[in-house]
């Protein structure tokens, strides 16, 4: 469960005083709004690239008046939810967590259709990562039954994503021994103490916690290919095969096949259609600039950015902006 702190409250406070500013019928610059975006572990690529975001934004807030902040939180899914309940003005989510919380399945059955959920952007491809100790005889996903696995802290798109793949598989989290809910910023010294025996991680590539572990105690990267496997890729139109390079990670010089989502970022309709467009403009007319924020984003491209992985509503302020470049 995740502790409140001063620092949490007080965030908590911002955030809702910036949507009683959003939501207030000013002029679009008359004074200064605050907005929050979600991201993840403050050691994940989220919270990177949701500052990066937020960077472009205030930036050129002498034009729109917005200041942007990111908040390190539990990722996808809880970003959603928060998004639902109003506490946050933005979010980044992967693509899976946002089409069934749109449609009210998945992790979200018990909240049902969140149907005022839109989508802004898309931006990166982020692989199922799995990372295993390299004397514990893990070759394949299969092989991970009996072992110590971390499957994810829950409300965490990770976790989302290995309940499809243990679910195509046959496979109940009954299957490891045991199955651990360590967050991202704790799993890779997990595994370089051996208190676990692999842990998986859905997330942009390089990655600072695959990292650490791969130099550290010589992680391998696992492969996830096979029938199965590309049956959950067909059967969920989130998923595509992924690739991480050879090379990329230290003592993993070959190619490792998986496959994975779309990291997106998500906000609800009831946000006014000057502030996303904002938003949106400030990362576009920036885009080379943006690019540079983090390695994570170095392949962006407007014609995927706004196309993949969305399969929520574009909100009308994204809409507008896009239209105006001749995109849509």
């Amino acid at each position: 469960m995740r502790k409140t702190t001063l620092a949490t409250a007080a965030t908590v406070l911002t955030a809702a005083f910036a949507l009683s500013g959003l939501f207030a019928p000013t002029p679009a610059v008359a004074q200064q709004r605050f907005v929050t975006i979600g991201t993840g572990s403050v050691t994940g690529v989220y919270y990177a690239v949701g500052g990066a975001i937020c960077r472009s934004v205030n930036r050129s807030r002498s034009e729109h008046g917005i200041r942007c902040s990111a908040e390190s939180t539990a990722a996808s899914t809880y970003n959603i939810n928060t998004l639902r309940a109003g506490e946050l003005v933005f979010g980044i989510a992967q693509s899976d967590a946002q089409y069934n919380a749109y449609r009210g399945q998945g992790a979200f059955k018990g909240h049902g259709a969140f149907t005022e959920l839109r989508t802004v952007f898309a931006l990166y491809h982020e692989p199922l990562t799995i990372l295993a100790r390299q004397d514990a005889g893990i070759t394949k996903f299969e092989d991970l039954r009996g072992k110590r696995f971390n499957i994810g802290n829950p409300g965490s798109g990770t976790r989302t994503t290995i309940d499809d793949l243990l679910a195509g598989l046959g496979m109940t989290v009954h299957d490891f021994a045991p199955a651990s809910e360590l967050k991202p910023d704790e799993h890779g010294a997990a595994l370089c103490a051996n208190t676990i025996d692999s842990f998986a991680f859905v997330v942009g590539h390089p990655a600072a916690n695959i990292q650490e572990p791969a130099a550290a105690c010589s992680a391998q990267l696992v492969s996830l290919t096979g029938p199965a496997i590309d049956k959950l890729i067909a059967k969920h139109p989130y998923y595509a095969i992924a690739t991480i390079p050879g090379g990329m990670y230290a003592n993993n010089p070959h190619d490792t096949q998986t496959y994975g989502v779309v990291a997106t970022v998500v906000t609800s309709s009831r946000v006014p259609d000057a502030v996303v467009y904002a938003v949106v403009k400030s990362v576009f007319e920036t885009l080379d600039d943006f690019k540079k924020l983090h390695p994570a984003l170095a392949d962006l491209a407007p014609k995927h950015m706004i196309r993949d992985g969305l399969s929520a509503p574009l909100h009308n302020g994204a809409v507008r902006y896009y239209k105006e470049k001749g995109w849509l």
